[in-house]
């Protein structure tokens, strides 16, 4: 039986899966590979042997870049505040 493991430090891994009748794609990525997931769909697209279609790239796509504008917002409002115990010079 093969065991995997997926080591994470403080990175977070996204997961989209796309399910075609008996057919299942599933994509992980993380930040720093969203732009080869994204290459991955348009190349899962234009192979005539599979039935992922441009129409699913381009909806995965827009999946993908809905998630970074979130995740941007998120990050943009966990800014450090100064507190009572900070030292304010």
């Amino acid at each position: 039986m093969d065991s995997w493991r997926i080591h994470l430090m403080s990175q977070d891994i996204n997961v989209l899966a796309l399910v075609k009748g008996g057919e299942r794609y599933v994509f992980l990525y993380d930040d720093s590979s969203r732009a080869e997931t994204l290459r991955t769909l348009g190349r899962y697209a234009s192979n005539p042997e599979l039935s992922f279609t441009w129409y699913d790239a381009a909806v995965l796509s827009q999946k993908i870049r809905q998630e970074s504008q979130k995740h941007a917002i998120h990050r943009r409002f966990q800014v450090s505040l100064p507190t009572d115990t900070d030292e304010i010079a």
